[in-house]
């Protein structure tokens, strides 16, 4: 199913069972799997794929028990070239991935979210909304990014790191703030992220380490909660 306004370029595939819906546009050179949806307004730039049951353009929902409702007049999606997008992804509107960006299978980006070149989203990763992602950043299998997050570029975030933005939990009137990783610092696998925290320039926290303060610039930390050791 294909709305008439849609505008798809030249030598395009597209599967079967896809919808695109109006006003979307599709660049030269794109790969569309099977069962994949395209919303309102989605702008896909050249060389990309999509890989089968993706879900692209979503708007986000709510309920009467949210505090903080979702905007309700978001930008459409805009994927960049040569981007790569898993099987069963959900990418919300109002986010942007850059050129070369890597999405792997059932990872979800929220709303407000900006991802730089050639990034690496792993399988099974869940980047909350109003957060920065820099250029060359890895993000491995299973890690949750929080709302309000910053992560610079070259960043390297091991499997199933953890992060939060409200330090008094569910305070519904507390202002959000996720943590901050500055360029090039590593985080091991299993690793907290406490709201607030940042990871200074080449630092590395190590595998199941709880950071609770600012990490400085270089800095090897493990434990919980972190505590600096010589390298």
């Amino acid at each position: 199913m294909i709305d008439e306004t849609a505008i798809i370029a030249e030598n395009v595939k597209i599967g079967s069972y896809v919808v695109i819906e109006k006003d979307v546009l599709i660049g030269n050179h794109v790969e569309i799997g099977n069962h994949v949806t395209i919303k309102e307004g989605t702008i896909i730039a050249d060389n990309t794929v999509i890989s089968d049951y993706s879900l692209l353009g979503k708007s986000p929902a709510s309920n009467n028990k949210m505090a903080r409702k979702p905007a309700d007049d978001l930008e459409p999606l805009y994927i960049g070239e040569d981007v790569k997008v898993g099987t069963h992804c959900c990418l919300y509107r109002g986010s942007t991935l850059h050129p070369g960006v890597l999405v792997a299978d059932i990872a979800s980006i929220r709303e407000h979210v900006i991802i730089g070149e050639n990034s690496i989203v792993g399988k099974n990763v869940m980047v909350e909304n109003n957060t920065l992602i820099g250029k060359n950043v890895t993000i491995q299998t299973g890690s949750y990014v929080t709302a309000h997050m910053v992560i610079e570029d070259d960043v390297f975030i091991g499997p199933c790191m953890s992060s939060s933005n409200d330090k008094y939990m569910a305070s519904r009137t507390k202002k959000l703030q996720g943590p901050t990783i500055k360029k090039e610092a590593k985080i091991g696998n299993n690793a907290s992220l406490l709201p607030g925290v940042v990871i200074g320039e080449k630092a590395i926290v190590g595998a199941g380490t709880v950071v609770t303060k600012n990490v400085p610039t270089g800095a090897i930390v493990v434990g919980n909660p972190a505590k600096e050791i010589k390298g």
